[in-house]
């Protein structure tokens, strides 16, 4: 299941790079972190989301109900919260990083720019990726799956793929109104001003309304309270990974067949990760994996189905981006064998690193008596957001 999952959302992210490759007009000084940032964190609240479910669904506490005080309307309401703010909160860091990083560029945008781009193709993406994380739930309630095995490939492919167009399209739209419109700055700043006290309200009626504990009424202040501390520091990662990416926005831009890779690699980084975590998170609530800082069998076993799954994986990408590049013109400059032996090497790398990564964060969040399922998943997929675009960098400069 994880493996047809994986190979799912390879190719679903192709698209997302082809795209990208096709849309280079549109990346102004900055736009890179704001894309990548918005992509992870979007795998990072809908993966925690699929986890929380995959675990719900193990222990029995799972209805396929919205009814006030089930885990789905406590999930639906908590993300929708999240991904308000943490859009708000990438279009101002990101606003900062660049004026920071790359003061007086000529298209750097403002930080009203920033937010209404974000906020904007943030939410439309957020409803379409949670509608998909409701069918997973639905479908798999019924069938009697293990979502623990799909939903974080599925979701960070869905969240790549709607994502990065819809940051595109608001980046249209801001335009048209920002430059089309004699009052359009004023226009820009009043919507972004408007989404964030929108953002304000609904945060404090769901932290302050009154909850029944006889129920999961309380669920979505929970989910909330606890994932936004660790979705902020995650935040510090993406942009980490956003800044990374955009210092090598020209190579990335001279070889087609990187940028459309790109995506992939990153979505697979995210997917095993989050594969891992949700099993070992349902592992350690059923009680069939130890709290130990040693792994066990049980840890190195999962550890060779996430080995085995991504190399498979990431020489099926390199076939398939490849292939892309020359349908678009892109890989006259590349042979077929430099362009796979990145992502293999880098792909190695990457996934040793998240095997590990995944079991300590697992182990150390218990330790320290709060749920895997709200935490494990951002901060490994945000961490190695970074490693992985380091590695990537890293292998890429070894080859080429």
């Amino acid at each position: 299941m994880g493996l047809t999952a994986l190979v799912i959302a390879g190719t679903a992210d192709l698209f997302a790079g082809i795209l990208q490759d096709q849309m280079t007009g549109y990346l102004f000084t900055g736009m890179m972190i704001l894309i990548y940032s918005a992509i992870g964190m979007r795998g990072n609240i809908f993966g925690a989301t699929g986890s929380r479910i995959g675990t719900a669904m193990n222990i029995g506490a799972f209805e396929m109900s919205i009814k006030k005080g089930t885990v789905l309307r406590a999930n639906i309401e908590s993300t929708v919260v999240l991904t308000l703010i943490m859009s708000i909160a990438m279009g101002i860091t990101t606003w900062v990083a660049s004026m920071l990083i790359y003061p007086g560029a000529d298209d750097l945008m403002n930080i009203s720019d920033f937010i209404f781009i974000s906020t904007i193709g943030g939410v439309i993406a957020g409803i379409i990726v949670l509608m998909f994380n409701i069918l997973i739930a639905y479908i798999g309630n019924k069938r009697e799956w293990d979502v623990d095995n799909i939903t974080a490939p599925l979701i960070a492919a869905v969240g790549d793929i709607v994502t990065m167009p819809m940051i595109f399209a608001s980046t249209w739209l801001l335009l048209k109104v920002r430059d089309g419109l004699e009052i359009g700055p004023t226009v820009v700043l009043s919507i972004s001003l408007a989404l964030i006290l929108i953002t304000i309200v609904m945060a404090v009626h769901i932290i302050k309304r009154k909850v029944n504990k006889r129920d999961f009424s309380g669920e979505a202040k929970r989910v909330i309270v606890q994932s936004l501390p660790v979705l902020m520091l995650c935040l510090i990662f993406e942009i980490g990974a956003g800044i990374i990416i955009q210092n090598e926005q020209d190579k990335l831009v001279e070889y087609s067949v990187l940028l459309i890779m790109l995506p992939a690699f990153l979505n697979e980084g995210n997917a095993l990760s989050g594969m891992l975590t949700s099993r070992l998170s349902s592992m350690i609530h059923l009680g069939t994996l130890e709290d130990k800082w040693v792994p066990g069998s049980g840890a190195y076993e999962n550890f060779g189905i996430m080995s085995v799954c991504a190399m498979l994986t990431f020489v099926y990408i390199g076939i398939i981006s490849f292939g892309a590049a020359i349908l678009t013109g892109g890989a006259d400059n590349i042979t077929v064998l430099t362009s796979l032996g990145i992502i293999v090497f880098a792909g190695f790398l990457a996934t040793t690193i998240l095997n590990f990564l995944s079991y300590y964060v697992a182990i150390a969040a218990t330790k320290f008596g709060l749920d895997p399922d709200d935490h494990c998943i951002p901060i490994t997929s945000s961490v190695m957001d970074m490693l992985g675009s380091m590695v990537l960098v890293l292998i890429i400069t070894l080859f080429i």
